[in-house]
């Protein structure tokens, strides 16, 4: 199949007319001219590779959309993988909590959290995209610890990252932003302190030794060669401890001073494509284009909204060095190498053909996503064959398999 009459978006260049051709799930032929009545007509629209994201927090809410309203793991993962792929990402990482307590229902108790990621394993054969686990470990919380383990050794992790949301440090340094957001919901000064003091108390309360929790995780992955991410740095202090246990991404970095640690230190820097898109983070912390400008933002992830990707894209293009070819790599090639996928993130003879056909106008569209070749979204309007695909349900997620059932 040709995709014909299209602006592609190389790793370092953008040809601004040509064509590309797809064979047995890969790419075949790149011509930088494009031939008049050959394949799909592309319109001049940008064809990009699919974006990759490291971090999406969605996989919570569609399995349980209100706290304690489960619905069928097999419902919830066929709404993500079509929320995902109509924002172009063909490689996702689902995150997922293990901690101690959730004010959101029973999301992240550690049982909850294997049974829905154990879940999303089994069934990524029947879906549109490549899905694959990403497990937030808090280390405040080690009894969790063998459960992570156990799915780590059982191959269901693809990616681990090490968090600390205690008040007072990380995402949440900033303890009087902390009272005042408790304030406005509880409209009570005396009982937000009171509520900060008590979680304080049961963070560290279930906490332990920490450093010990850390470095047990760590030689766990490093053994399954499961890569590392930091999360929420916020000192360089934190920077090189978690580098030294062998952390080679850092994820949300708070402050410019921890994100230009990690880079001096070779750390892939993820910040969200929401705070590139709004410009500012929604909790006070360091701001995605600052971290660009400063050339301290390797990846954007999808974070909590996964649209967020092609319109950041499109505003840090404008600054980039190497302008929308460099901006593109942030969800594309940057993440491919952070996390080991040599296969994907490049538009290249041999690679995947993860691809998507986007409209650059306003604040950016996908039009048409492809993953190994295979139209697995379009918005109607282009002349895309669409192929059959024949479905059905999955047997070990039936409707009867309920989240916490």
């Amino acid at each position: 199949m040709w995709l014909n009459n299209v602006r592609i978006v190389l790793a370092d260049r953008v040809l601004e007319r040509g064509a590309l051709r797809v064979e047995g799930g890969v790419i075949a032929e790149i011509a930088e001219t494009p031939d008049a009545g050959a394949g799909v007509d592309g319109q001049g629209l940008l064809l990009m590779p699919g974006f990759i994201d490291t971090h999406g927090d969605m996989i919570e809410r569609e399995v349980e959309p209100r706290p304690r309203v489960k619905m069928p793991f097999e419902l919830g993962f066929r709404d993500l993988d079509r929320r995902l792929k109509v924002a172009g990402i063909t490689t996702a990482y689902a995150s997922l909590g293990f901690s101690g307590k959730s004010s959101s229902g029973n999301l992240r108790s550690h049982d909850h959290s294997m049974g829905i990621l154990r879940a999303l394993k089994k069934m990524r054969p029947a879906l549109s995209i490549d899905h694959k686990v990403h497990a937030r470990f808090e280390i405040t919380f080690p009894a969790a610890l063998e459960a992570v383990k156990e799915l780590i050794e059982e191959g269901t992790v693809d990616l681990l990252s090490l968090m600390d949301h205690t008040p007072g440090q990380g995402q949440y340094r900033d303890i009087e932003r902390l009272i005042r957001a408790k304030e406005a919901e509880t409209r009570s000064r005396e009982e937000a302190e009171r509520a900060f003091a008590e979680s304080f108390r049961e963070k560290v309360g279930q906490a332990g030794d920490t450093f010990t929790t850390i470095k047990a995780m760590a030689e766990v992955c490093a053994s399954a060669g499961i890569p590392i991410a930091s999360h929420d740095d916020d000192t360089p202090e934190k920077v090189l401890m978690m580098h030294d246990i062998g952390a080679g991404i850092s994820e949300f970095p708070v402050t410019l001073e921890a994100a230009r640690e990690a880079h001096a230190h070779g750390m892939a820097i993820v910040m969200g494509a929401p705070n590139a898109l709004r410009g500012e983070s929604y909790s006070g912390n360091l701001s995605a284009r600052s971290a660009h400008r400063n050339g301290v933002l390797d990846i954007l992830a999808a974070d909590y909204h996964p649209s967020a990707i092609l319109p950041a894209i499109l505003i840090l293009a404008a600054d980039d060095p190497l302008g929308l070819a460099g901006a593109t790599r942030l969800a594309t090639g940057n993440p491919a190498r952070a996390l080991g996928l040599p296969d994907r993130g490049e538009l290249a003879v041999s690679k995947r053909a993860d691809l998507i056909i986007a409209d650059d106008q306003g604040v950016g569209h996908v039009r048409a996503t492809f993953a190994r070749g295979k139209l697995v979204y379009s918005d109607g309007t282009l002349a895309v064959p669409t192929p059959v695909v024949a479905s059905g349900p999955v047997r070990e997620l039936a409707m009867g398999d309920m989240a916490g059932k």
